[in-house]
């Protein structure tokens, strides 16, 4: 009952310190009853020890996941349940693997291990088809911004380096008292856990304290025009659509306007891909851009081409006959005065909503269980580089496409392409009015500060927002709420540390892990 108790205990500090309503302090001690659990079971269970820790981490982790991201249940229901318990597992085996190596090393070894490997899960989080990083812990402080200035130089991967080292401080003291109880020990541990907070947090108040904003400015335009997609966005032709953009805008665009943004898909019709220039979201572009010089028009639509060669097939084209396939984008598209369009398709994808993970071996045993998201139900096509765009007077931004704005090493790729602000276009109502959509829009402030760049985010139910290169959010449309939001948006041509050299913490942590993996398995077998 005590391990069950301890085991409960990690699972709440977890979901009560994440964010948008959580305290991520407790997240320095959150996971140190679940390792408490562990160091019993591993000293004084003799029956069953990996099967106890398994179940003990994932007792954990479910409660974390479930907490903390039981809104994907309103998009799909299967997708949720999959998500939380996938997700959980994953979780648990990488305890379970410090667990072994535990048994192997000595303290510090084992601590090291931990942390490292943990750091291997998210990388892998980052970067397979499974893809699903949102509970990667430097996320946890997004919501308190003002901590963590420093992820200019580490990205969130400083921020999971950070909450690991405040868990084992405090893991560690306890366990010295439990073993000599000596109240020095407790004394020594507060002050050292005091110095690994204060530290970080004061580094991020003097990089704040003494940023200097670009000067360069340019006014923008985010349109958010509250649609429906369960019941209004596939029952809409993009005529409506574009004829309530252009009400839209015309409360806030003026001859100083230099970008207007719509959110993700907002021309959901089916647009064929070579036939883009003929369609109602082209010609509503060119309509707006024309009344008003230097202006530029961003938004989303859907795009597909459908080919019967079977040359052009791509692993990510989707067949429905006999030498008859296509291909479906989710993109973002670019209308200005003086250039032809500028087209992106996105390419981090939804599991299971865009993207079939691993399709050539589990499609022959799971059939096709794409899953339906108002009629969307192929897996869509993306494109190798990350693309900016150019604006008509000059700038340059990037075209980041919903779910793309999670990923913090990827969304530098398109700040060394040249982009000087990021434009992020979403679509959060599949969730409802949940923490889904306020969470989406909180890591979008890691960006911002990772980049050192201006975010202009359009959101389709909201939260629209302007947010500046300190993580500040200016301004914001709330969810449910349809209307218009007009602001300057600071231009910035530098590159952080980040920018440079991406998550080379993460890359150290794979070298520490396999090394003390390989000794910890090298030494058990010459002790036996």
């Amino acid at each position: 009952m005590k391990q069950l108790a301890l085991t409960v205990l990690s699972g709440l500090l977890l979901a009560m310190g994440w964010p948008t309503y959580g305290f991520p302090f407790l997240l320095f001690i959150a996971f140190v009853p679940l390792l408490f659990a562990e160091f019993q079971i591993r000293n004084f269970s003799k029956k069953s020890i990996k099967l106890k820790v398994f179940g003990t981490a994932y007792l954990t982790f479910f409660i974390w996941n479930l907490i903390t991201t039981y809104w994907i249940w309103f998009s799909t229901p299967f997708g949720g349940v999959f998500a939380i318990l996938a997700n959980s597992l994953l979780m648990s085996i990488a305890f379970l693997i410090y667990h072994i190596v535990a048994k192997r090393t000595g303290f510090s070894a084992a601590a090291t291990f931990l942390v490292s490997f943990w750091m291997v899960f998210e990388q892998l989080h980052l970067n397979w088809d499974f893809s699903w990083p949102w509970l990667n812990l430097g996320n946890g402080f997004s919501g308190y911004h003002n901590l963590i200035q420093w992820y200019e130089y580490t990205g969130t991967f400083g921020g999971t380096l950070w909450i690991w080292l405040a868990n084992i401080a405090v893991y560690k003291a306890l366990l010295l008292f439990r073993e000599f109880k000596d109240k020095a020990i407790i004394y020594r541990g507060i002050i050292k856990l005091g110095l690994i907070i204060a530290i970080p947090i004061a580094l991020s108040y003097l990089i704040r304290n003494n940023y200097k904003m670009p000067a360069a400015t340019m006014e923008a335009v985010i349109l958010q025009p509250n649609i429906n997609p369960y019941t209004e966005k596939y029952n809409t032709t993009d005529t409506r659509i574009g004829e309530l953009l252009t009400d839209l805008s015309k409360e806030k665009v003026t001859d100083s306007t230099a970008l207007v943004v719509a959110p993700e898909t907002v021309f959901a019709d089916g647009t064929v891909l070579s036939e883009f220039e003929n369609s109602e979201a082209a010609f509503f572009g060119r309509q707006l851009v024309r009344k008003h010089e230097n202006l530029s028009f961003l938004g989303g639509i859907s795009f597909f081409q459908r080919f019967s060669d079977p040359a052009l097939v791509k692993p990510q084209s989707n067949q429905i006959g006999i030498n008859d396939w296509y291909d479906d984008y989710n993109s973002a598209f670019l209308i200005s005065n003086f250039k032809q369009a500028q087209l992106y398709h996105k390419s981090k994808l939804v599991v299971g909503v865009e993207n079939f993970p691993y399709q050539s071996v589990l499609r022959p045993i799971l059939g096709d269980i794409m899953i339906d998201l108002g009629g969307t139900v192929a897996m869509k096509t993306t494109q190798p580089d990350r693309e900016v765009f150019q604006l008509d007077n000059g700038e340059l931004t990037a075209p980041i496409i919903c779910y793309e704005s999670v990923y913090g090493e990827y969304v530098t790729g398109y700040v060394r392409n040249g982009a000087q602000f990021l434009t992020i276009i979403t679509n959060d109502a599949w969730w409802g009015d949940t923490q889904g959509h306020k969470q989406h829009l909180s890591y979008s402030k890691l960006r911002a500060i990772e980049n050192r760049k201006a975010v202009v985010r359009s959101a389709n139910t909201g939260i629209s927002a302007f947010i500046n290169p300190l993580g500040d959010i200016e301004k914001s449309l709330g969810y449910e709420k349809r209307g218009s939001l007009k602001n300057d948006v600071i231009i910035n041509d530098e590159q952080t540390f980040y920018v440079k050299y991406g998550n080379y913490i993460a890359r150290i942590a794979q070298f520490l892990a396999l090394f003390i993996f390989l000794f910890a398995m090298v030494k058990y077998r010459r002790k036996r």
